[in-house]
């Protein structure tokens, strides 16, 4: 949906600044000649509706497209695949320079500006269906070696010296509590992961079995193991047991990624029961501590 309002905001732009330059050069010139031969004088006002209206059109519809396709574009958050870090009713900014300016309908790579790190929050298009947008965590890098075990992350970083390369380990996390978010009526277990650099929350059902029969299958791997190709990138969801992500579905290709999710600007909260008149999209309140950075 979001790629269709950047197609359709694309080419309005071309058409409004094609009106307002077709009359420029050719339009306009023949208007005022025509009014000073009757001796009056030209007027704005003389302009033709269209002509007018894209003039006006023109500068702000090319300022949101630019500010959208290179710079910010804003996502709402509609699932719970990334709590702790994202609610539903998070409204994000997705820094879209991040991983290389694109064009707005092609999207082929203009200028490289940089490439996605261990732990980034990341906008994609869904590889099964680019026509959905997907956020995730990155986990693995191309080269890298991921392994899913006993619902703990092993990592093997991409390695091109094989006497600098490092071991399998696990991923370091700590418990923090339970029982502060639940999925149905069972108690969630937050962990504190370190993904790289990046320090952030993550959630484990452990209730909740893990169907390996499930996960993709990449040849010459075991079930659970995966090795990430040049190019790709292996993204899961924060909330471990409630999300569908590479595990499930593969790698996510350079060319879908969108951006680096960077900031909540605000975040509504959606707790109406059914018994209410109003309709359920209507926010019952707005969480302003959520306000800031992603992490």
């Amino acid at each position: 949906m979001s790629n269709y309002f950047t197609i359709l905001l694309t080419l309005v732009t071309i058409v409004s600044g094609l009106i307002w330059l077709v009359d420029s050069l050719f339009l306009a010139p023949k208007r005022k000649e025509k009014l000073l031969t009757t001796h009056r004088v030209a007027k704005v006002a003389d302009e033709p509706y269209l002509v007018d209206t894209a003039k006006q059109l023109f500068p702000i519809i090319t300022f949101v497209l630019i500010l959208r396709s290179f710079i910010f574009e804003p996502f709402q958050i509609p699932s719970g695949s990334m709590i702790p870090t994202l609610l539903v009713g998070d409204f994000i900014l997705v820094e879209k320079f991040a991983y290389g300016l694109r064009d707005p309908v092609w999207r082929s790579k203009i200028i490289n500006t940089g490439e996605p790190k261990r732990g980034d929050v990341a906008v994609f298009k869904y590889p099964l269906d680019p026509s959905i947008d997907y956020i995730k965590r990155i986990v693995g890098l191309p080269g890298d070696t991921v392994v899913y075990s006993n619902k703990k992350i092993f990592l093997k970083p991409a390695c091109h010296d094989k006497d600098k390369c490092e071991p399998m380990k696990r991923v370091s996390e700590k418990f923090v509590n339970r029982g502060k978010f639940y999925q149905g009526d069972y108690p969630l277990e937050l962990f504190n992961e370190q993904l790289g650099n990046v320090y952030h929350y993550i959630l484990i059902n452990p209730s909740q079995q893990i169907n390996s029969g499930m996960f993709f299958s990449q040849e010459g791997t075991e079930q659970n193991e995966w090795v990430v190709p040049p190019g790709q990138y292996f993204a899961m969801g924060d909330n471990r047991d409630n999300s569908s992500d590479s595990r499930y579905w593969g790698f996510v290709p350079e060319e879908n990624l969108v951006g680096k999710a960077v900031a909540i600007w605000i975040s509504f909260e959606f707790s109406r029961n059914s018994y209410s008149w109003l309709p359920g999209w209507i926010p019952t309140g707005i969480r302003f501590e959520r306000f800031g950075s992603i992490k």
